[in-house]
């Protein structure tokens, strides 16, 4: 375990001994399953009149896809659970036309997928998010917003418009779907539809912040969503919103708090009495974005600062705690013990974005880049420590972590993620596959996706709504790169991986590209 109080001395543990071929054939997977499959341009933002950087080869795949489908009654490899019914959605972007080519895949529009099962049989469904953004470019038949988080660039007839992409991250609350983005608003879908229904959602005008998190927690107990918002209170501000809603829509309780630096907060983390917060060094750069470039740098220089407030007050007890450089994106789960809060989230030595800008000249190092899963920790009984605990949990590298959703804020045993073979001989031809993490004994089992298969974030599915932990169903799409990148829905019993998918949904086309995903059981699930 490492302690940093700001001498930023570091343990064994958070030092394994991978050799730089492993840890670049795994920092492939990595970079390109945070990208989202199938969204990896060739292309870094750099810029006005700056050299665009490629991208290594290995980053480059597909990245258009443009196609609302419907596709029913899937064929069907092996036997869809009879306890497998509800909905599995995906959203990632996908631009309505050529893209700016120094910018960033990021920034194409939200276009959200389906997969309705029930019964045995599954439908597929994707529909673009039809927000004031794909409106208004939709009419003008070009792209009007050409960077990444970049309002300099805009068009001038889109002035004022919300420029959200809604393509991150998806997720029912009360009747509606939301697709997120965390720059704006959410905006609501349809659940089985996917029509736009409300393309700015403000939770009929309770929203305390211009933003919104592409990664809200549903509280395990209660059902609420608590969120936040950064950059809250306008464009480059410092300014953090936290807040919690019913699945009603009521506003439970907010508060506003600042941050260190203005930084990215893709992820938080929330437990029973606690919201986490970190902020990393991919931070606002002023003078790119005002010579055309996006929003968003990586400096080395800065800090990486993990945030600790007790939810339902006013935000005047947040304390930072400051530990060294590092990229912590998604959060796999988070608890207390003991007067601690625990948080385990995908963390990097630097940068884990090839295609997001380096300061000071520097270049993207793929191995610093590389993200392991790692648990972070916090005394809150010590008000004289100023550092975190970090400790590397496994050597499996990877992101988009995932567990069993209903225990997204108490204690939990079992994690998700996608990640390749660790022992392939030759690592850059790595089979990928999903893992499970046992976190009691730190035990892990692997499924090998096979050659030529890359997979996307895996999401978990309950057999049932009162399921033990872990008892249900881990599905992921997966790109059949031998097959000119079709695409098919694999789904794994999550407590017997050993024994590889149960069923396979195949899709006779192209799977749209994803960021998440979110399951929504049959008991949430609207009548048609």
């Amino acid at each position: 375990m490492m302690t940093d109080n700001s001498n930023n001395n570091e343990s064994k543990k958070d030092n394994h001994s991978f050799n730089r071929r492993q840890i670049l054939g795994s920092a492939i997977t990595i970079a390109g399953a945070a990208a989202g499959a199938g969204l990896v341009g060739n292309v870094q933002a750099q810029p006005a009149g700056a050299v665009a950087r490629p991208i290594p080869p290995e980053f480059e795949t597909p990245q258009l896809f443009r196609l609302e489908s419907d596709v029913h009654d899937c064929q069907v490899t092996g036997k869809i659970p009879d306890d497998l019914n509800g909905a599995f959605y995906r959203v990632g972007p996908d631009a309505q036309y050529p893209m700016n080519p120094n910018n960033i895949p990021f920034d194409g529009e939200g276009h959200v997928s389906m997969f309705r099962i029930k019964d045995g049989r599954a439908d597929y469904k994707t529909r673009y998010v039809k927000n004031d953004r794909w409106k208004a470019q939709d009419e003008a038949g070009k792209i009007l917003f050409p960077m990444y988080r970049n309002p300099y660039m805009d068009d001038p007839s889109v002035a004022g418009l919300s420029r959200s992409t809604a393509n991150t991250h998806i997720i029912n609350h009360g009747n509606y779907l939301l697709a997120l983005k965390e720059d704006s608003p959410p905006a609501a879908m349809d659940l089985l539809t996917l029509e736009t229904i409300e393309p700015n959602f403000t939770f009929g005008g309770k929203l305390p912040s211009q933003t919104f998190t592409a990664h809200p927690k549903i509280d395990s107990r209660t059902g609420n969503m608590v969120a936040f918002g950064y950059e809250a209170t306008g464009f480059g501000s410092d300014d953090v919103s936290l807040f919690e809603f019913t699945p009603q829509g009521n506003l439970v309780w907010n508060a506003m708090v600042k941050v260190p630096y203005v930084g990215m907060l893709h992820d938080f983390a929330v437990t029973e009495n606690y919201i986490v917060i970190y902020v990393i060094p991919m931070v606002i750069d002023r003078q790119q974005i005002q010579e055309g470039g996006i929003h968003w740098a990586w400096n080395d220089s800065e800090r990486t600062h993990f945030g600790v407030v007790r939810r339902d007050g006013d935000g005047s007890d947040m304390r930072w705690f400051t530990g060294p450089t590092r990229s912590a994106t998604h959060v796999m789960g988070a608890f207390e013990d003991g007067g601690r809060v625990y948080v385990d989230v995908e963390m990097s030595e630097s940068n884990p974005f090839p295609f997001m800008p380096m300061q000071e000249g520097k270049s993207w190092d793929p191995i610093r880049g590389t993200s392991y899963m790692t648990r972070l920790s916090a005394n809150m009984n010590n008000r004289n420590i100023s550092g975190y605990d970090i400790e590397r949990l496994y050597d499996y590298t990877g992101a988009l972590p995932r567990q069993d959703d209903r225990y997204n804020t108490a204690s939990y045993r079992y994690g998700f993620l996608g990640t390749r073979d660790k022992d392939a001989a030759n690592p850059r031809q790595a089979n990928a596959g999903y893992i499970r993490m046992d976190h009691s004994n730190r035990s892990t089992v692997f499924w090998d996706a096979g050659a030529g298969t890359s997979l996307a974030e895996c999401c978990f599915a309950p057999k049932r709504d009162n399921a033990r932990e872990g008892e249900g169903y881990l599905m992921g799409v997966a790109t059949r790169r031998n097959e000119e990148g079709r695409g098919d829905l694999v789904i794994l019993d999550a407590e017997h991986l050993e024994d590889g998918p149960v069923a396979v949904v195949h899709l006779p086309i192209r799977a749209t590209g994803q960021i998440h995903g979110w399951w929504v059981p049959e008991s949430q699930m609207p009548s048609a």
